[in-house]
């Protein structure tokens, strides 16, 4: 069993950055694909960011790609999210998410892919 642990989010101005990390228990975290999703205020939880076990590679959704950077430490058993030039559309509730052990060599950004949840932390862009 996994556990996740998000990072506490905050309150930023538009333009500004954040990085929010996730810390995961057990030894088997860098077997583990993980991934960044987010859920505004009445809409649907969608896919942020996602990198393989190695962080070899990362995926992005269109919406964050170029502002967003997902990036791994596995000696450190974490897994971060550094957000810049920050924008009030980005406002949501941001959950880390984890796929089980098995060296996935590819991204993804499909919620049905991640096993592992962790308890959301408030993000929130002022204009």
């Amino acid at each position: 069993q996994v556990q996740l642990v998000e990072s506490r989010g905050g309150l930023v101005q538009a333009g500004g950055s954040l990085r929010l990390s996730c810390a995961a228990s057990g030894r088997t975290f860098s077997s583990h694909r993980m991934g960044w999703f987010r859920q505004a205020p009445g809409k649907e939880r969608e896919f942020v960011a996602s990198i393989t076990w190695s962080g070899g590679i990362t995926y992005y959704a269109s919406s964050v790609k170029g502002r967003f950077t997902i990036s791994r430490d596995n000696a450190e058993n974490t897994v971060y999210l550094q957000m810049n030039s920050l924008k009030p559309e980005d406002t949501a509730v941001y959950y880390c998410a984890g796929d089980l052990p098995g060296m996935a060599w590819r991204p993804s950004d499909a919620q049905s892919t991640y096993v592992y949840w962790g308890q959301g932390t408030q993000v929130t862009v002022s204009s």
